[in-house]
Protein backbone atom coordinates (compact mmCIF):
# COMPACT_ATOMS: atom_id res chain seq x y z
CA UNK A 1 0.00 0.00 0.00
CA UNK A 2 2.89 2.37 0.74
CA UNK A 3 5.32 3.15 -2.13
CA UNK A 4 8.15 4.53 -0.01
CA UNK A 5 10.61 2.64 2.16
CA UNK A 6 10.08 5.21 4.90
CA UNK A 7 8.15 4.11 8.00
CA UNK A 8 4.41 4.54 7.64
CA UNK A 9 4.15 7.19 10.33
CA UNK A 10 6.61 9.48 8.49
CA UNK A 11 4.68 9.51 5.24
CA UNK A 12 2.15 12.23 4.42
CA UNK A 13 -1.47 11.24 4.85
CA UNK A 14 -3.31 10.71 1.58
CA UNK A 15 -6.19 13.20 1.46
CA UNK A 16 -9.53 13.40 -0.32
CA UNK A 17 -7.95 16.07 -2.52
CA UNK A 18 -5.23 13.60 -3.59
CA UNK A 19 -7.82 10.95 -4.48
CA UNK A 20 -9.94 13.53 -6.35
CA UNK A 21 -6.96 14.76 -8.39
CA UNK A 22 -5.92 11.22 -9.32
CA UNK A 23 -9.50 10.22 -10.16
CA UNK A 24 -10.37 13.28 -12.19
CA UNK A 25 -13.48 14.10 -10.16
CA UNK A 26 -14.39 16.69 -7.53
CA UNK A 27 -13.46 16.40 -3.88
CA UNK A 28 -17.12 16.38 -2.88
CA UNK A 29 -17.77 13.43 -5.21
CA UNK A 30 -14.91 11.48 -3.65
CA UNK A 31 -16.16 12.31 -0.15
CA UNK A 32 -19.65 11.07 -0.98
CA UNK A 33 -18.41 7.84 -2.59
CA UNK A 34 -16.04 6.97 0.27
CA UNK A 35 -18.46 7.84 3.06
CA UNK A 36 -19.27 4.41 4.53
CA UNK A 37 -22.44 5.77 6.15
CA UNK A 38 -24.09 6.36 2.76
CA UNK A 39 -25.56 3.72 0.41
CA UNK A 40 -22.79 2.18 -1.67
CA UNK A 41 -22.67 3.37 -5.31
CA UNK A 42 -21.57 0.88 -7.92
CA UNK A 43 -21.29 2.95 -11.08
CA UNK A 44 -18.10 3.33 -13.12
CA UNK A 45 -17.03 6.56 -11.39
CA UNK A 46 -17.51 5.07 -7.92
CA UNK A 47 -15.52 1.97 -8.81
CA UNK A 48 -12.68 4.10 -10.21
CA UNK A 49 -12.59 6.33 -7.13
CA UNK A 50 -12.45 3.35 -4.77
CA UNK A 51 -9.70 1.74 -6.84
CA UNK A 52 -7.62 4.94 -6.83
CA UNK A 53 -8.17 5.37 -3.09
CA UNK A 54 -6.93 1.82 -2.47
CA UNK A 55 -3.90 2.30 -4.71
CA UNK A 56 -2.94 5.55 -2.99
CA UNK A 57 -3.48 4.06 0.46
CA UNK A 58 -6.24 6.47 1.48
CA UNK A 59 -7.51 5.97 5.04
CA UNK A 60 -10.55 7.91 6.16
CA UNK A 61 -9.74 10.43 8.91
CA UNK A 62 -12.43 9.48 11.43
CA UNK A 63 -11.50 12.21 13.92
CA UNK A 64 -11.75 14.98 11.33
CA UNK A 65 -15.08 13.67 10.07
CA UNK A 66 -16.35 13.49 13.63
CA UNK A 67 -15.36 17.09 14.29
CA UNK A 68 -17.27 18.19 11.20
CA UNK A 69 -20.38 16.33 12.35
CA UNK A 70 -20.03 17.51 15.96
CA UNK A 71 -19.68 13.99 17.40
CA UNK A 72 -17.10 11.23 17.69
CA UNK A 73 -19.30 8.14 17.24
CA UNK A 74 -17.80 6.94 20.51
CA UNK A 75 -19.74 5.74 23.54
CA UNK A 76 -18.30 5.66 27.06
CA UNK A 77 -19.20 2.65 29.21
CA UNK A 78 -18.73 2.68 32.99
CA UNK A 79 -18.79 -0.65 34.84
CA UNK A 80 -17.71 -1.64 38.36
CA UNK A 81 -15.05 -4.07 37.14
CA UNK A 82 -14.23 -6.24 34.12
CA UNK A 83 -13.07 -9.14 36.30
CA UNK A 84 -16.81 -9.62 36.91
CA UNK A 85 -17.90 -11.77 33.98
CA UNK A 86 -21.36 -10.17 33.97
CA UNK A 87 -19.90 -6.71 33.41
CA UNK A 88 -17.48 -8.03 30.80
CA UNK A 89 -20.43 -9.62 28.96
CA UNK A 90 -22.38 -6.38 29.12
CA UNK A 91 -19.46 -4.37 27.73
CA UNK A 92 -18.89 -6.91 24.97
CA UNK A 93 -22.58 -6.78 24.03
CA UNK A 94 -22.44 -2.97 23.97
CA UNK A 95 -19.29 -3.03 21.85
CA UNK A 96 -20.95 -5.35 19.32
CA UNK A 97 -24.09 -3.21 19.25
CA UNK A 98 -21.96 -0.11 18.68
CA UNK A 99 -20.07 -1.78 15.85
CA UNK A 100 -23.34 -2.61 14.07
CA UNK A 101 -24.19 1.10 14.01
CA UNK A 102 -20.74 2.47 13.11
CA UNK A 103 -19.80 3.45 16.64
CA UNK A 104 -17.09 2.44 19.07
CA UNK A 105 -17.32 1.71 22.79
CA UNK A 106 -14.61 2.49 25.33
CA UNK A 107 -14.80 1.34 28.93
CA UNK A 108 -13.78 2.59 32.36
CA UNK A 109 -13.93 0.62 35.62
CA UNK A 110 -14.66 2.12 39.04
CA UNK A 111 -14.86 -0.76 41.56
CA UNK A 112 -18.43 0.37 42.32
CA UNK A 113 -17.17 3.50 44.10
CA UNK A 114 -19.37 6.60 43.55
CA UNK A 115 -16.47 9.06 43.44
CA UNK A 116 -14.66 6.86 40.94
CA UNK A 117 -17.82 6.88 38.79
CA UNK A 118 -17.64 10.66 38.63
CA UNK A 119 -13.94 10.70 37.78
CA UNK A 120 -14.42 8.09 35.06
CA UNK A 121 -17.31 10.01 33.52
CA UNK A 122 -15.31 13.23 33.50
CA UNK A 123 -12.36 11.51 31.85
CA UNK A 124 -14.55 9.92 29.17
CA UNK A 125 -16.35 13.18 28.46
CA UNK A 126 -13.04 15.02 28.12
CA UNK A 127 -12.15 12.49 25.44
CA UNK A 128 -15.22 13.50 23.48
CA UNK A 129 -17.59 10.54 23.91
CA UNK A 130 -21.09 11.23 22.58
CA UNK A 131 -22.79 9.71 25.63
CA UNK A 132 -22.42 7.38 28.59
CA UNK A 133 -23.79 3.95 29.49
CA UNK A 134 -23.58 3.32 33.23
CA UNK A 135 -24.02 -0.03 34.99
CA UNK A 136 -23.11 1.43 38.38
CA UNK A 137 -26.35 3.13 39.47
CA UNK A 138 -26.94 3.10 43.22
CA UNK A 139 -30.09 3.85 45.17
CA UNK A 140 -28.18 6.21 47.46
CA UNK A 141 -26.37 8.21 44.75
CA UNK A 142 -27.62 11.21 42.76
CA UNK A 143 -24.93 11.02 40.07
CA UNK A 144 -27.44 10.41 37.24
CA UNK A 145 -29.32 13.54 38.31
CA UNK A 146 -26.07 15.50 38.14
CA UNK A 147 -25.39 14.22 34.63
CA UNK A 148 -28.87 15.22 33.54
CA UNK A 149 -28.43 18.69 35.02
CA UNK A 150 -25.23 19.11 32.99
CA UNK A 151 -26.98 18.01 29.81
CA UNK A 152 -24.84 14.89 29.44
CA UNK A 153 -26.52 12.15 27.36
CA UNK A 154 -26.57 8.96 29.40
CA UNK A 155 -28.49 5.75 29.96
CA UNK A 156 -28.37 3.14 32.72
CA UNK A 157 -27.89 -0.57 31.99
CA UNK A 158 -28.55 -3.64 34.19
CA UNK A 159 -29.32 -1.34 37.13
CA UNK A 160 -31.89 1.45 37.32
CA UNK A 161 -32.55 4.37 39.63
CA UNK A 162 -36.28 4.27 38.79
CA UNK A 163 -36.30 7.57 36.90
CA UNK A 164 -33.45 7.69 34.37
CA UNK A 165 -33.67 6.07 30.95
CA UNK A 166 -32.62 2.49 31.62
CA UNK A 167 -32.29 -0.88 29.92
CA UNK A 168 -32.51 -3.71 32.43
CA UNK A 169 -33.49 -7.31 32.90
CA UNK A 170 -36.72 -8.15 34.69
CA UNK A 171 -35.03 -8.92 37.99
CA UNK A 172 -38.24 -9.47 39.93
CA UNK A 173 -39.40 -12.02 37.38
CA UNK A 174 -35.97 -13.68 37.44
CA UNK A 175 -36.01 -13.95 41.23
CA UNK A 176 -39.51 -15.37 41.05
CA UNK A 177 -38.53 -17.97 38.41
CA UNK A 178 -35.52 -19.14 40.43
CA UNK A 179 -37.53 -19.51 43.64
CA UNK A 180 -40.57 -21.02 41.92
CA UNK A 181 -38.28 -23.67 40.37
CA UNK A 182 -37.06 -24.68 43.83
CA UNK A 183 -40.58 -24.66 45.25
CA UNK A 184 -41.75 -26.90 42.41
CA UNK A 185 -39.02 -29.35 43.37
CA UNK A 186 -40.54 -29.60 46.85
CA UNK A 187 -38.18 -27.26 48.69
CA UNK A 188 -39.68 -25.07 51.41
CA UNK A 189 -36.60 -24.04 53.38
CA UNK A 190 -35.09 -21.83 50.67
CA UNK A 191 -32.27 -19.47 51.57
CA UNK A 192 -31.24 -16.50 49.45
CA UNK A 193 -27.82 -14.94 49.10
CA UNK A 194 -29.08 -11.42 48.52
CA UNK A 195 -26.87 -8.82 46.88
CA UNK A 196 -26.14 -5.32 48.14
CA UNK A 197 -29.23 -3.26 48.88
CA UNK A 198 -27.99 -0.27 46.85
CA UNK A 199 -28.38 -2.15 43.55
CA UNK A 200 -31.81 -2.29 41.90
CA UNK A 201 -30.96 -5.71 40.45
CA UNK A 202 -30.51 -7.13 43.96
CA UNK A 203 -33.69 -5.56 45.25
CA UNK A 204 -35.69 -6.84 42.30
CA UNK A 205 -34.47 -10.42 42.66
CA UNK A 206 -35.15 -10.38 46.38
CA UNK A 207 -38.67 -9.09 45.68
CA UNK A 208 -39.18 -11.97 43.24
CA UNK A 209 -38.04 -14.45 45.90
CA UNK A 210 -40.48 -13.01 48.41
CA UNK A 211 -43.30 -13.04 45.87
CA UNK A 212 -42.82 -16.72 45.02
CA UNK A 213 -42.57 -17.75 48.67
CA UNK A 214 -45.69 -15.74 49.54
CA UNK A 215 -47.59 -17.22 46.59
CA UNK A 216 -46.70 -20.72 47.84
CA UNK A 217 -47.76 -19.86 51.39
CA UNK A 218 -44.26 -20.51 52.73
CA UNK A 219 -43.20 -18.28 55.64
CA UNK A 220 -39.68 -16.87 55.34
CA UNK A 221 -37.29 -17.30 58.23
CA UNK A 222 -35.29 -14.03 58.46
CA UNK A 223 -32.15 -16.15 58.88
CA UNK A 224 -32.64 -17.42 55.33
CA UNK A 225 -31.85 -13.98 53.87
CA UNK A 226 -28.14 -13.12 53.92
CA UNK A 227 -26.85 -10.00 52.18
CA UNK A 228 -23.59 -10.14 50.23
CA UNK A 229 -21.58 -8.36 47.60
CA UNK A 230 -21.53 -9.74 44.06
CA UNK A 231 -18.22 -11.56 44.65
CA UNK A 232 -17.24 -15.22 44.96
CA UNK A 233 -15.75 -14.90 48.46
CA UNK A 234 -18.85 -13.12 49.68
CA UNK A 235 -21.00 -15.93 48.30
CA UNK A 236 -18.95 -18.50 50.20
CA UNK A 237 -19.28 -16.58 53.45
CA UNK A 238 -23.02 -16.16 52.96
CA UNK A 239 -23.51 -19.88 52.32
CA UNK A 240 -21.60 -20.74 55.48
CA UNK A 241 -23.88 -18.43 57.47
CA UNK A 242 -26.99 -19.95 55.92
CA UNK A 243 -25.88 -23.48 56.79
CA UNK A 244 -24.90 -22.61 60.36
CA UNK A 245 -28.45 -21.82 61.52
CA UNK A 246 -30.83 -24.15 63.37
CA UNK A 247 -33.15 -24.53 60.32
CA UNK A 248 -30.70 -25.07 57.50
CA UNK A 249 -32.07 -24.47 54.00
CA UNK A 250 -32.44 -27.40 51.63
CA UNK A 251 -31.98 -25.01 48.72
CA UNK A 252 -30.19 -21.70 48.05
CA UNK A 253 -30.93 -19.02 45.47
CA UNK A 254 -27.75 -16.98 44.92
CA UNK A 255 -28.06 -13.43 43.63
CA UNK A 256 -25.59 -13.99 40.77
CA UNK A 257 -23.38 -16.75 39.40
CA UNK A 258 -20.29 -15.47 41.25
CA UNK A 259 -21.99 -15.82 44.62
CA UNK A 260 -23.37 -19.20 43.52
CA UNK A 261 -19.86 -20.41 42.68
CA UNK A 262 -18.67 -19.22 46.07
CA UNK A 263 -21.62 -20.96 47.73
CA UNK A 264 -20.84 -24.19 45.87
CA UNK A 265 -17.26 -24.16 47.15
CA UNK A 266 -18.43 -23.53 50.71
CA UNK A 267 -21.02 -26.32 50.59
CA UNK A 268 -18.42 -28.79 49.35
CA UNK A 269 -16.06 -27.66 52.11
CA UNK A 270 -18.80 -28.36 54.64
CA UNK A 271 -19.13 -31.90 53.29
CA UNK A 272 -22.49 -31.29 51.65
CA UNK A 273 -23.46 -32.56 48.23
CA UNK A 274 -25.06 -30.38 45.54
CA UNK A 275 -27.82 -31.15 44.74
CA UNK A 276 -28.37 -34.17 47.01
CA UNK A 277 -28.10 -32.20 50.24
CA UNK A 278 -28.63 -28.66 48.97
CA UNK A 279 -29.99 -27.46 45.63
CA UNK A 280 -28.41 -24.30 44.22
CA UNK A 281 -29.54 -21.70 41.67
CA UNK A 282 -27.45 -18.83 40.29
CA UNK A 283 -28.26 -15.81 38.16
CA UNK A 284 -27.03 -14.41 34.80
CA UNK A 285 -25.95 -17.75 33.27
CA UNK A 286 -22.36 -16.76 32.51
CA UNK A 287 -20.59 -19.29 30.23
CA UNK A 288 -18.50 -21.04 32.90
CA UNK A 289 -21.44 -22.25 35.01
CA UNK A 290 -22.49 -24.88 32.50
CA UNK A 291 -18.93 -26.31 32.69
CA UNK A 292 -18.64 -26.67 36.45
CA UNK A 293 -18.25 -30.13 37.99
CA UNK A 294 -21.90 -29.70 38.95
CA UNK A 295 -23.44 -27.65 36.10
CA UNK A 296 -25.31 -24.78 37.66
CA UNK A 297 -29.00 -24.04 37.25
CA UNK A 298 -29.13 -20.33 36.48
CA UNK A 299 -31.38 -17.52 35.26
CA UNK A 300 -30.23 -16.37 31.82
CA UNK A 301 -30.11 -12.62 31.20
CA UNK A 302 -30.41 -11.40 27.55
CA UNK A 303 -27.33 -9.15 27.50
CA UNK A 304 -27.48 -8.51 23.74
CA UNK A 305 -31.02 -7.20 23.95
CA UNK A 306 -30.25 -5.06 26.99
CA UNK A 307 -27.25 -3.55 25.20
CA UNK A 308 -29.19 -2.85 22.01
CA UNK A 309 -32.03 -1.19 23.91
CA UNK A 310 -29.57 0.91 25.93
CA UNK A 311 -27.96 2.28 22.77
CA UNK A 312 -31.35 2.91 21.19
CA UNK A 313 -32.42 4.94 24.22
CA UNK A 314 -29.13 6.83 24.18
CA UNK A 315 -29.45 7.64 20.47
CA UNK A 316 -33.16 8.28 20.02
CA UNK A 317 -34.51 8.73 23.52
CA UNK A 318 -37.70 7.34 24.97
CA UNK A 319 -40.90 7.44 22.92
CA UNK A 320 -43.07 8.02 25.99
CA UNK A 321 -42.94 8.21 29.79
CA UNK A 322 -43.58 4.47 29.95
CA UNK A 323 -40.71 3.81 27.53
CA UNK A 324 -38.01 5.32 29.75
CA UNK A 325 -37.25 1.98 31.42
CA UNK A 326 -37.07 -0.96 29.03
CA UNK A 327 -37.22 -4.38 30.64
CA UNK A 328 -36.01 -7.63 29.03
CA UNK A 329 -37.40 -10.94 30.36
CA UNK A 330 -34.95 -13.59 31.67
CA UNK A 331 -35.13 -17.37 31.23
CA UNK A 332 -34.54 -20.13 33.77
CA UNK A 333 -31.98 -22.72 32.60
CA UNK A 334 -32.29 -25.91 34.74
CA UNK A 335 -29.14 -28.00 35.18
CA UNK A 336 -27.71 -30.58 37.57
CA UNK A 337 -27.37 -28.33 40.64
CA UNK A 338 -31.06 -28.60 41.49
CA UNK A 339 -33.13 -31.67 42.26
CA UNK A 340 -36.20 -32.74 44.22
CA UNK A 341 -36.05 -32.07 47.95
CA UNK A 342 -35.18 -35.37 49.66
CA UNK A 343 -37.38 -34.74 52.69
CA UNK A 344 -40.31 -33.94 50.41
CA UNK A 345 -39.69 -37.15 48.46
CA UNK A 346 -39.57 -39.19 51.68
CA UNK A 347 -42.78 -37.60 52.90
CA UNK A 348 -44.52 -38.37 49.61
CA UNK A 349 -43.43 -42.02 49.75
CA UNK A 350 -44.74 -42.42 53.29
CA UNK A 351 -48.22 -41.19 52.39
Amino acid sequence: MFTSDEPQEKQSRVTLHDVAAASGVSKSTVSRILDERLPRSDNETARRVRQVAAELGYVRDVSAASLRRGNTSTIGVIVPRLTDTVMAMLYEALAHACARTGRFAIVATTDDEPQADRAAAQSLLQRGVDGLVLSTAREDDDFPIQLEARGVPYVLALRSDGRSMSSVGDDKLGGYLATRHLLDLGHRRIGIIAGPGYASSSRGRLAGYRSAMDEAGVPIDPAWIVESTFGIDSGAEAAERLMSGPTRPTAIFAMNDNTAIGALSALVKLGLSVPDDVSLVGYNDVPIVSRLSVPLTSVRVPFDRIAAEALDLLSRGATSVNDRIRVAPPTLIPRASTSACRSAVRQAKSQ
